[in-house]
């Protein structure tokens, strides 16, 4: 006779316990946001955009990082540039140094300078960047790594200049997919070590260096980036999302972190999101 031995019990696997860690965070409130011009597949300017509703929802993103604790200082908008809002794009700050932005457009051109000038005045050592770069927006953070975005906005050579003066390592990823025209539109660190990402955003090779580096990292569907769920940001805990993106939030719970999610749909319509609105001041 076959003995059967019985079968043990299964158990889901444990959710990992997940510590939130204070943030310094600068933004710039959209007194003069508009969509005039047409630099990005997100933006057109027949549709218009609600100034006043802008600034309801940005407020709201505001709150939300300070019910969260973390501290946020606020640069003060220059009439004639609507994008200033977007203060990822205007820096790169790690270990209180910072890699000044150089725009793709003239349009923008304008908030690098202001961007250093405001930095400077508090005590943080600038670079002037000699090549395009559009900051955090292209340049997400990590514990031991930089990965830097390029294919539509900042140039590889930029790369290399921000990895000689922070003296961090620099991994390039190629972006393919125009819609996700800055790195921080398609992927986002969840915490020192690992991130959330759309693997469709990115050229092939692009895509097996996230698998190689972040093996368990947070996958996100076309529908979930479509509505910019990755322009996020996370403390380690907390993830400020959009609140359109459902299911991702839900691949976030089920990975033991907290989804605030928060509503920028006017802010969308010129391509941004809650890490748009946002540059991680890291001393």
């Amino acid at each position: 006779m076959t003995v059967t031995p019985a079968m043990e019990p299964t158990t889901a696997p444990a959710i990992p316990e997940r510590t939130a860690l204070h943030r310094r965070f600068l933004m710039c409130r959209p007194e003069h946001f508009t969509v005039s011009y047409a630099i990005n597949p997100w933006m057109d300017p027949a549709a218009g955009a609600d100034a006043d509703r802008a600034v309801k929802q940005w407020e709201e993103l505001r709150a939300a990082y300070l019910s969260l604790g973390h501290d946020v200082e606020l640069i003060d908008p220059v009439p004639g540039l609507p994008d200033m809002v977007f203060a990822a794009n205007g820096a790169l700050v790690v270990g209180g140094r910072a890699y000044g932005a150089r725009f793709t457009h003239p349009e923008r051109a304008a908030e690098g300078p202001a961007y250093a000038a405001w930095l400077r005045a508090r005590g943080f050592e600038v670079m002037d960047p000699s090549h395009t770069n559009e900051g955090e927006g292209d340049f997400l953070t990590l514990d031991h790594v930089i990965l830097a975005g390029t294919g539509f906005r900042t140039e590889i050579a930029a790369h290399q200049e921000a990895q000689e003066y922070l003296g961090r390592p620099v991994v390039t990823l190629r972006l393919v997919d125009p819609r996700f025209y800055h790195l921080d539109t398609a992927l986002f660190p969840l915490t020192g070590d690992n991130v959330a990402y759309y693997p469709g955003a990115f050229s092939p090779g692009s895509r097996a260096v996230l698998e190689r580096l972040f093996p368990h990292a947070v996958l996100a569907t076309e529908a979930d980036a479509a509505v910019l769920g990755l322009n996020a940001v996370s403390d380690g805990r907390n993830v400020v999302i959009n609140a359109e993106a459902a299911g991702l939030a839900g691949s976030l719970r089920a990975a033991g972190f907290h989804p605030v999610p928060v509503d920028l749909t006017e802010l969308r319509k010129a391509g941004g999101g809650p890490k748009c609105c946002t540059l991680e001041l890291r001393t």
